[in-house]
Order: structure tokens, then C-alpha cells, then sequence
């Protein structure tokens, strides 16, 4: 069976004829397809870097809205429920190791671990802190 331009039905839609169709024609044509797919990609990235700069500007006006306020926990000998023997306040809990991470920082996070969860800094037990890289 032979494939004619008439048994395939396409070129009377593209030309208007059953004519068959030539190299530079069919270059032409693929060549309009492939720029349409690289506008239509093009245009499709453009409107993702849209909305991802949207997105930064608005998280940036929300950064300036958001004021962190850290306000100390005040701890009163007669609300505090009483659990264990109790320890001074200079006393800690053990040894602390430090990996990767700098006496200031750990500091702050032991700091920020005691008020979350309202546990007093000296009734905390940090066995080590360590840096975690990003991969």
C-alpha cells in the first residue's frame, strides 16, 4: 500500500491542496513548530518569574510587619508546680558538647529551647549541640 499526500488528509489542511510537499516546505514547517514550542516555553517561564517575584515582595513586606519579641518568662516559687528535687540556679545539668557551633549561638538556643517550653535553663539536660550543614 502506498501512502499518498491524498490517503494521508493532512496537506489539504496545511495547504489547501494534495500536493505533495517538498524538503524546504517540511523544514519550514518543523522550524515554525519548534520556535512556537520556544515562544510558548519562554512565555511560560516569564510567568513563573512572575509570580515567584511577587511572592519575595510580599514576604518581604511581611518580614518588616513581624517584630520578634522575646520577653522573659518570670517564674514565681508559688505557680511553678514543683517536680523533682529542685537545683540551684547556678547549677546546670551535666556536660554540654559543642560541634560546629560557637558558645554564644549554643547560648541562644538553649535560651530559646528554655522559654518555649517553660522549662527552667537549669532543668534542661543538653547532652551536645551540633551545626547540621545544608546539602
Amino acid at each position: 500500500m502506498k501512502i499518498t499526500p491524498q490517503l494521508l488528509g493532512i496537506f489539504t489542511n496545511i495547504y489547501g491542496s494534495y500536493e505533495a510537499m517538498t524538503i524546504s516546505r517540511a523544514l519550514m514547517i518543523a522550524l515554525v513548530g519548534f520556535m512556537t514550542v520556544l515562544v510558548i516555553l519562554a512565555i511560560i517561564a516569564l510567568f513563573i518569574k512572575l509570580i515567584a517575584f511577587i511572592f519575595s515582595a510580599i514576604e518581604k513586606k511581611n518580614e518588616k510587619k513581624i517584630e520578634t519579641i522575646i520577653t522573659p518568662v518570670e517564674h514565681s516559687n508559688a505557680t511553678a508546680p514543683s517536680v523533682g528535687v529542685t537545683l540551684p540556679e547556678t547549677e546546670s545539668q551535666g556536660e554540654l558538647e559543642l560541634i560546629g557551633v560557637d558558645e554564644p549561638t549554643a547560648a541562644m538556643l538553649m535560651a530559646l529551647v528554655s522559654y518555649k517550653t517553660e522549662i527552667p535553663l537549669n532543668r534542661l539536660a543538653f547532652r551536645s549541640i551540633k551545626l547540621v550543614e545544608d546539602e
